[in-house]
């Protein structure tokens, strides 16, 4: 696989800023094409950076609306495995948990805490690339870090160890033991299933150890009689699982983030709208689209 350097800083900034992956990449393909396109470019890294921000607030702008009337709970697109790793580097900034709380954020406030915090650019630069003053800048990011507060997840520093959490999580799903589930949860774990109306999905978050447990119980149970293989896979840097229907299509991507040496929160992707980049789907759990 060719390595682009200069590409892959434009999508590791566009997903980060949009969260999708499919939107991330037609503005990477349109801000490449806006750098080939452009004469007497000293900085091209500079260059493309700030189209990429721009055009990545302008699509945000836009989808405002759409993701305010989305059926059920948003979440990001998963980026699997090899994906993850090369094109925005194993970290904490591309986690799922990351991605909704900073839906929380302005277009601009997005763009400066992205900057600033996951590619560690100055703020004069940033000011550069938004157009506006490095003290504007500073008041953007104080304003973003405060409207996130203290919810920012934490993860536990040994990626070993989180996947070895994830490993027992599966397991005593697989056993039906809830009590061994329930022993690697958080007290206040949360689930989160995103279906967008197409795929059956938890209508709101499941908060609770106890609820979660069983759940997935529940879900192990079905996976196993469908014959639905479960193989361990990296999900934004974060341990998870991909699903398969016995035909070798694609059901669904779990992640799991860890803290505190328990399992704190579990996002299930299974709008098939956010899945088609990880190959062919299967049909295994879709309902009528929501009309």
């Amino acid at each position: 696989m060719t390595i682009d350097p200069l590409r892959d800083l434009s999508f590791a900034i566009a997903y980060r800023m949009l969260g999708t992956v499919s939107e991330a990449e037609d503005v990477v393909q349109e801000a490449l094409l806006r750098l080939h396109s452009a004469e007497g470019v000293e900085n091209r890294e500079a260059f493309l950076t700030t189209v990429t921000t721009r055009l990545a607030i302008d699509v945000l702008r836009s989808a405002r609306v759409r993701r305010e009337t989305y059926t059920g709970a948003w979440l990001p697109e998963p980026l699997v495995e090899d994906e993850a790793i090369r094109r925005v580097e194993d970290e904490e900034t591309i986690s799922l948990a990351f991605l909704v709380l900073l839906e929380r954020l302005t277009p601009d406030e997005r763009a400066v805490l992205v900057l600033r915090d996951s590619f560690d650019y100055s703020f004069a630069e940033i000011g550069e690339v938004l157009g506006k003053s490095e003290q504007n800048c500073r008041q953007i990011l104080s304003r973003a870090r405060r409207r996130i507060g203290e919810e920012r997840p934490r993860f536990d520093a040994d990626p070993e160890q989180r996947r070895t959490l994830a490993a027992r999580f599966l397991a005593a799903a697989r056993e039906g033991d809830i009590e061994g589930l329930v022993a690697v949860l958080a007290p206040g774990a949360v689930l989160v299933g995103d279906g967008g109306g197409k795929a059956r999905a938890l209508p709101k978050p499941l908060v609770g150890a106890e609820g979660i447990a069983r759940a997935f119980v529940a879900f192990a149970r079905i996976a196993a009689e469908w014959e639905v293989t479960v193989e361990p896979v990296l999900v934004n840097g974060q341990p998870g699982f991909r699903m398969r229907a016995p035909d070798g299509r694609l059901i669904n991507v779990i992640s799991i983030d860890v803290a505190d040496g328990a399992v704190q929160r579990i996002h299930s992707m299974l709008n098939p709208d956010k899945l088609g980049h990880l190959g062919p789907l299967s049909d295994v759990g879709l309902r009528p689209s929501v009309r």
